[in-house]
């Protein structure tokens, strides 16, 4: 009977030593899911940040001194988007838009604002092999323009074989080739600042513009009506509110700068066409957009409702600076 005895307490022993193993690495296990987590949004909250404004003088003047470079013109709008498609890749949390894991892959608000910069960098890359660097539309393009734009345009959302990061740095790299020549004595590199170049490269950022501005208007709904007269209210969903708005935030951060730089290179034209306080104006303009945002969410409020609507007061900005644009473009077609 006291062997039978002992041999219970024994596995009776051994079951609540199982057991309390069994929840040591349970607690264990939840105590690093919770620390996970609470890094996971930490670092997410970091990340989640807009670079601020940069004096587009200051880094051509660092650029051209690091590169031993002579500031020429168009020196400075190649320096401009260079800066801006290296903020790009380089601001707080890196590239994000190809994250895989989280918190980059759980984040929607910086991957829209770097979609709107990325195609004002296209766009540029694009204008300035087209347009900028040539002559006459038979002229050669520039061979490092020719790599420069079609790399930008590469998959924005690839993370490996290659990497999107690897891509846009081959394309900046190029952009600096491009400056270096530009500035050279004797090089073959040319930016023509012409008011035709320009008019080119502005009637692309009206068309982007214009469009941003009827998304933008459309999150708060907006009645239309088609040929027919049949009236239909068009309204963005509740989830694409805040993606619409930091693209259009990361659009008009990155014309800002370029829009500057352009200012520099083409003053001569843009005193001659009397066309220099337009430009100021349409900067002005954008520079509003990038005003803080106290808001830790995108408000959706009606027009003259209780609430605000972040959506419309950006649409008000944007459709200004638009219009604004067209009266540049009509400037500089005058003789």
């Amino acid at each position: 009977m006291l062997k039978k005895l002992n041999i219970s307490g024994r596995n009776s022993a051994g079951g609540d030593s199982g057991n309390s193993g069994t929840s040591k690495a349970i607690k264990w296990i939840s105590a690093l899911v919770v620390i996970y987590v609470l890094v996971v949004l930490a670092v997410g909250f970091w990340w989640d940040h807009e670079p601020d404004l940069f004096d587009v003088k200051d880094v051509t003047a660092n650029m051209a001194q690091r590169q031993n470079d002579d500031i020429v013109v168009g020196y400075t709008t190649t320096a401009a988007l260079v800066q801006v498609a290296e903020t790009l890749l380089e601001k707080r949390g890196g590239y994000i838009t190809n994250d895989v894991l989280p918190p980059g892959s759980l984040m929607d608000n910086v991957p829209n604002w770097e979609y709107g910069v990325l195609v004002q960098v296209r766009d540029m890359a694009r204008s300035m092999r087209q347009n900028f660097s040539r002559a006459q539309t038979q002229s050669l393009e520039d061979r490092d323009l020719t790599i420069a734009e079609p790399q930008f345009n590469f998959d924005s959302a690839s993370w490996a074989l290659p990497a999107t990061e690897t891509e846009y740095r081959s394309a900046i790299n190029a952009l600096r080739s491009y400056m270096s020549r530009l500035s050279a004595p004797g090089a073959d590199a040319r930016f023509y600042a012409r008011a035709d170049n320009l008019r080119t490269w502005l009637s692309d950022v009206e068309s982007r513009l214009g469009s941003l501005s009827r998304r933008l208007s459309e999150s708060a709904g907006k009645v239309t009506t088609d040929s027919d007269g049949n009236v239909t209210e068009v309204q963005n969903a509740w989830d694409e509110i805040d993606d619409i708005f930091y693209e259009a935030r990361g659009t008009t951060w990155a014309l800002v700068h370029l829009l500057r730089a352009v200012e520099i290179d083409f003053r001569d034209i843009l005193e001659k066409k009397n066309a220099l306080v337009s430009m100021n104006q349409i900067v002005t303009e954008l520079e509003q957009t990038q005003a803080t945002l106290w808001s830790p969410i995108i408000l959706n409020g009606s027009g003259f409702g209780l609430f605000a609507n972040h959506s419309l007061s950006m649409a008000s900005y944007i459709s200004r600076t638009n219009a604004s644009i067209i009266e540049l473009r009509n400037l500089l077609s005058q003789g």
